[in-house]
């Protein structure tokens, strides 16, 4: 589309105006745009304020710039892929780049699984009786462990009990 004004220019800018119920749309370039007034711009030049700011802007995008160099040129060593062909390609090459890579994991595998980073799986309400026990007592486990290890004995002892019923129900004896 080119430019309402001018007519020699493409129409970068598109503005509505609404007076009294009567809707207005205008196409113009950015040129004609500022000729016409439909945008103001802020005085050129530069406070003190303005000076500190870009240096310590500069600074810190210099230091955001050098660490995402360094993050794009991570390599695996097994099969050489970098970080950037991971995340263009959205597969990796070997097992080795999971340990590779894996400090930049986490927020992809947010984005992807909805905020969550591990991935529990499904279990059939139908078949999955004892494996869901199973996941329970494990679960169990990890959490009578860290009781353990914070010295909280009785609530330890209250999940020992549990992972006991649990393990009767599905008749082995896991201990």
């Amino acid at each position: 589309m080119e430019c309402q004004e001018c007519h020699q220019r493409p129409a970068t800018l598109h503005f509505t105006q609404v007076i009294n119920g009567d809707k207005t749309e205008v196409y113009v370039c950015e040129v004609c745009a500022k000729e016409k007034g439909y945008m103001t711009y802020p005085e050129e030049g530069y406070s003190l304020h303005h000076l500190l700011s870009g240096l310590f802007t500069s600074t810190n995008e210099n230091q955001q710039n050098t660490a995402r160099q360094q993050m794009s040129n991570l390599q695996c060593p097994q099969c050489e892929m970098t970080l950037s062909e991971f995340k263009r390609v959205g597969k990796f090459g070997c097992s080795q780049c999971y340990q590779t890579f894996e400090d930049y994991l986490d927020p992809i595998f947010r984005r992807v699984h909805s905020g969550n980073t591990t991935h529990h799986g499904k279990i059939p309400a139908r078949k999955g009786g004892d494996m869901r026990i199973r996941k329970q007592v494990d679960a169990y486990r990890d959490e009578l462990q860290r009781l353990i290890k914070n010295e909280a004995f009785e609530e330890a002892a209250t999940v020992r009990d549990k992972i006991k019923e649990l393990e009767k129900e599905i008749g082995g004896d896991e201990a």
